[in-house]
């Protein structure tokens, strides 16, 4: 005897499976967003930390050819190039007086400071904006904290706030 089953079976997924699935994926995608944002962020910085080394190279190049500084990026045939975040990388040469030891700048602005208000290079400030692109020259200010910089003439190159 064959059975007949009075009821029809079901095909695909109830309105419960289909939400529990739904509630899964947006759980998932909840831990994977930042993970991945805060990983595209650490290669910029790498990136802009390895532009830097490579500007500061082609700096010193310049500067054993000449026996100067560039007054510019653009001397360098660099005057183009930008950051990971698309803006320019922000360059600018100092030569010490020999009469008093202090920073001449040319008139321009002075030289990045860091937090006991000390120049953080003798030789020249070659650095990223950062994320923001925003910057003060005071390594203490709010919209300096995610500069990528060249400190201590070039033995430190990184991120303001890990200096």
């Amino acid at each position: 005897m064959i059975a007949v089953n009075s009821k029809k079976e079901a095909a695909g997924f109830t309105l419960l499976e289909l939400i529990i699935v739904i509630a899964i994926i947006g759980t998932l995608a909840a831990i994977a967003v930042p993970i991945f944002s805060t990983y595209i962020d650490r290669v910029k910085v790498v990136r802009a930390i390895s532009d830097i080394r490579t500007m500061e190279g082609e700096i010193t190049s310049y500067n054993l050819e000449y026996n100067q500084y560039p007054n510019s990026l653009k001397d360098l045939g660099l005057g183009e190039m930008l950051d990971p975040y698309g803006n320019p990388y922000q360059y600018m040469p100092a030569t010490a007086s020999a009469k008093t030891g202090k920073i001449n700048t040319g008139g321009k602005p002075s030289m990045r400071i860091d937090q006991a208000q000390h120049p953080v290079n003798t030789d020249y400030d070659l650095y990223s904006m950062g994320k923001d692109g925003k910057t003060k020259l005071p390594f203490t200010a709010k919209a300096s904290q995610d500069d990528i910089v060249r400190a201590n003439n070039g033995r430190y190159i990184g991120l303001v706030s890990g200096y």
